[in-house]
């Protein structure tokens, strides 16, 4: 069975599509068949994976508008061996436009329906914003990943954004669920970061994931090649990092 995961925080910088670039390559060089969706106008995680986004004909842009099939957009990521759903600044005036549309909330679930068999994993890097891009991401994914800083803002942010989440349970998606969060950019020298380390854990327990992304140049590197970690320098603690959050995802935590 395909698994569907809204990668998503309302806070930028945290790590979000440095997430969805290196666990999908992660999870690709597990074996498994995986989908990257790039929900955000910024379109990072298309440039992180190593496609141009000023190039790209069709997007997730047209998919949304109805304009074309989602079969007919998605591209291959030679540098990641996965595959993309790409975007481009495009996407930014599709908010606007999606007001008239029936179920407007739903036409990213609708969309993928027709690929979905294709994959083992499908994740969806949704934009720093709880808009209606991510409403269309949430309503889509079968459970929700959360990468967040270990700082006293992320835990404020927190509480919003679990509570989006119940909403969008109670209206459009009701077997929507918290897969786990993730701290990211972690230095474990930093007091405070351990502090709402240990705060995390002792509030949402084995919805933590094991897994810790540290503070890596590595990690800050790989985007400006196209490249996910994994290929930009597989040794260093970040892609060692992602290749374990995959593992642990495998073994069971989705």
């Amino acid at each position: 069975m395909t698994k569907i995961l809204a990668i998503t925080n309302q806070k930028g910088g945290v790590g979000k599509t440095t997430t969805s670039v290196n666990l999908a390559a992660s999870l690709a060089a597990s074996g498994k068949r995986v989908l990257l969706v790039d929900l955000d106008p910024q379109a990072n995680a298309t440039m992180g994976s190593g496609i141009n986004k000023q190039k790209v004909k069709n997007t997730v842009y047209h998919v949304l508008m109805g304009n074309e099939e989602i079969q007919y957009v998605r591209v291959s990521s030679p540098q990641g061996k996965y595959d993309l759903i790409p975007a481009n600044r495009d996407l930014a005036g599709a908010e606007v436009e999606m007001v008239e549309f029936s179920q407007r909330e739903a036409r990213l679930k609708v969309a993928l329906e027709a690929i979905a068999g294709d994959y083992d994993y499908i994740l969806i890097d949704c934009p720093p914003a709880l808009n209606m891009l991510t409403l269309n991401g949430l309503c889509a994914a079968h459970a929700v990943m959360i990468p967040m800083q270990c700082e006293y803002y992320a835990l404020e942010g927190l509480s919003d954004l679990v509570n989006t989440i119940k909403r969008v349970r109670n209206s459009f998606n009701s077997t929507l669920r918290i897969e786990g969060l993730l701290r990211t950019m972690f230095d474990p020298r930093n007091i405070l970061a351990q502090q709402v380390s240990d705060q995390l854990q002792k509030h949402f327990g084995e919805k933590v994931y094991r897994t810790v992304i540290p503070r890596n140049v590595r990690l800050a590197e790989a985007p400006g090649f196209g490249l996910p970690v994994l290929y930009h320098d597989g040794q260093s603690k970040g892609a060692q990092a992602y290749l374990e959050l995959a593992k642990e995802i495998l073994a069971g935590h989705l």
